[in-house]
């Protein structure tokens, strides 16, 4: 059980590198989830939780801008691959843009809430599993 949420936040993390971290820290934080034996305890502090946060929400309001570099490009995409381990959704964003007819940010939104509705729904379902 505990692999599956590990490969499943990798998989949203594709979508939002910073929403299933942020998650994870709010859920330790919260007692959803005990990371105290693991190396992974420091998530369960308040300052981790209210960065990864932060980190979080900058990424869903910066994702949106003309400026942001493509998630393909080197930076982002190693940031992908540190955050969850691999990397999805740039594939499925642009197709589902062409194939609606929609501007971009309409399809972002739809991708932000898969990533932070997913990474909630997982780690509450495997809370139990985990602590």
């Amino acid at each position: 059980m505990l692999f599956l949420l590990a490969l499943a936040l990798g998989v949203l993390a594709g979508l939002r590198s910073m929403t299933p971290p942020a998650v994870v820290a709010w859920a330790a934080r919260l007692g959803h989830l005990d990371l105290d034996p693991t190396p992974l305890a420091f998530l369960g502090s308040a300052v981790a939780a209210w960065l990864f946060a932060a980190a979080a929400l900058g990424e869903l309001v910066g994702d949106k801008l003309p400026f942001t570099p493509n998630r393909t490009r080197r930076g982002p995409f190693v940031a992908r691959l540190l955050t969850g381990a691999l990397s999805g959704g740039y594939r499925a964003r642009t197709g589902l843009v062409r194939a609606l007819g929609t501007p971009d940010y309409v399809v972002a939104v739809m991708e932000d809430a898969v990533a932070v509705g997913g990474a909630i729904l997982l780690v509450l379902a495997a809370g139990g599993a985990v602590a």
